[in-house]
């Protein structure tokens, strides 16, 4: 828990570097496909994205603030159920290949926290309206300005212990986002 407060103080102060914009904004739309057949959509916001100068071991790392509304279901039509959670996560990200000579190729790796409308879903006890949301993926930069992006992660919506119930709910996701 300590480094979950580290991460989030050190994204609070970190300073834009001279090549990113501070002001840059994205909106993002997400398929999620979860286990036990759940789907969902999530719709993101990104009101902030700045760079940490360097780091000896990582290079330049980039960091965003997103906050998030998710839709889950889960069942067949006549007998469905439904979840909504709001989230706010820092996401970490760094650029380790270009495809083409051209399009950025990136790791993120990001750990917020979110509250679940429901705690009864898809057959489980999740515990907390409280969970975290945790995300590993990768993400590759694209269009004329390199102002489009799609990304590939793995989520977990987990209440990291608050609970004795804590099965967690696990997501694939596709996201594309969209910087103005």
């Amino acid at each position: 828990m300590r480094w979950f407060i580290l991460l989030i103080a050190i994204s609070a102060v970190s300073l834009p570097s001279q090549n990113v914009q501070a002001s840059e904004q994205a909106v993002a739309i997400d398929y999620l496909y979860g286990e036990d057949d759940i789907t969902g959509v999530r719709l993101a916001y990104r009101p902030y994205n700045t760079q940490f100068t360097s780091i000896d071991w990582l290079g330049s790392l980039d960091v965003y603030w997103e906050v998030s509304v998710n839709f889950w279901e889960y069942g067949p039509h006549n007998q469905h159920d439904t979840n909504y959670a709001v989230a706010l996560s820092p996401v970490f990200s760094n650029q380790f290949d270009t495809l083409y000579g051209k399009y950025p190729l990136k790791w993120e790796f990001g750990i917020g926290v979110s509250l679940v409308n429901d705690t009864h879903f898809a057959g489980k006890d999740i515990g907390s309206h409280y969970q975290f949301e945790d995300r590993l993926g990768l993400v590759l930069q694209f269009g004329q300005q390199l102002d489009s992006s799609l990304a590939v992660r793995y989520m977990h919506y987990s209440n990291g212990g608050l609970d004795d119930h804590n099965p967690g709910v696990d997501f694939l996701n596709v996201s594309y986002a969209k910087t103005f």
